[in-house]
């Protein structure tokens, strides 16, 4: 009888910790860590609150190694701007609006089709264990708001419209690197100490460069140390930070996305910044809050905090 009562006394335990620490869909796929490009599609497409506010959800979610596999350029274009309503489509076909568990799908018939957010079947055939085009290779990681399947290739709905060019003009703005910076509002430190520096006519060039740009609260976060480095005798300081925040070439997010976690990539300064791509995007410490802005000469991703050279 005692053995009996410490069973029942372990897994009421066990259920108590498994209801603290549940997470909802988004938050289990980035601790998972083999869902980086998703997650940055999800963004992409503004679905992170839905999936993290809906209820009784089922996401067959594709690994990274899914989307490495579509052909080439794809990716690169569905992130763009201009292919925001392609990219909805596909991600809003990879869920269900219920929660079907892998016990359900051992019960359903051998095809079986499922109505997804998108509007449109999906077919699920038990030999194979075959999701559309897709294989079925984990599943049930559940979640405090549905389920998860993981699955080895991205889902393409019917219907879905072409692509634009990744360098259509609704995504890259006329201005360059500067003036994008300036329309945007939240960046007027950041211009300010530009300017300061004499950088502002290097930004304005040819590039393409690559920004990563502290927003006013970035910079906001420094206090008095910002003053300072306006002075005219810290010119030499505030022009090696900046440079430190500039790549002198071009990388998308897609790009981005492709780098081993933990890669140190060279700065126009000379020194090295380490990109962090596991769960959300980071540029050394600074999370990367806002990628793909694009300008005449270069893109922008907004972080925030400020990066110290060292």
């Amino acid at each position: 009888m005692k053995t009996f009562k410490s069973v029942i006394f372990f897994a009421a335990t066990l259920a108590t910790v498994a209801s603290a620490t549940a997470a909802d869909i988004v938050d289990t796929a980035i601790g998972a860590g083999n869902f980086k490009t998703l997650i940055t599609a999800v963004q992409k497409a503004g679905l992170e609150s839905s999936l993290r506010k809906g209820n009784n959800l089922t996401v067959f979610a594709p690994t990274d190694a899914a989307f490495a596999a579509l052909p080439k350029g794809t990716l690169e274009k569905l992130i763009q701007p201009n292919n925001k309503g392609a990219l909805t489509q596909i991600l809003t076909f990879h869920v269900l609006p219920k929660e079907v568990l892998g016990a359900n799908l051992d019960r359903v018939k051998s095809k079986t089709n499922f109505e997804t957010l998108n509007g449109a079947n999906l077919t699920f055939e038990k030999r194979g264990a075959k999701i559309g085009n897709a294989r079925i290779v984990t599943r049930d990681i559940l979640t405090d708001n549905g389920v998860i399947h993981v699955i080895d290739a991205v889902l393409l709905p019917p219907n879905l419209p072409k692509l634009n060019d990744a360098e259509a003009s609704e995504a890259r703005a006329d201005g360059n690197l500067v003036e994008v910076a300036q329309g945007a509002g939240q960046f007027k430190t950041l211009i300010k100490a530009v300017q300061t520096a004499g950088l502002a006519k290097t930004l304005m060039g040819d590039g393409p460069f690559t920004v990563f740009a502290p927003n006013d609260e970035a910079f906001a976060k420094l206090g008095h140390t910002v003053s300072d480095l306006l002075k005219p005798e810290n010119r030499g300081t505030l022009t090696s930070i900046l440079t430190y925040h500039v790549l002198p070439t071009e990388v998308l997010a897609a790009n981005v996305l492709r780098l081993q976690d933990g890669a140190h990539v060279k700065t126009v300064n000379g020194k090295t910044v380490r990109i962090r791509n596991k769960g959300t995007l980071r540029v050394n410490n600074s999370r990367i809050i806002a990628t793909d802005v694009l300008a005449s000469n270069g893109v922008i991703h907004v972080i925030d905090s400020v990066l110290m050279p060292h």
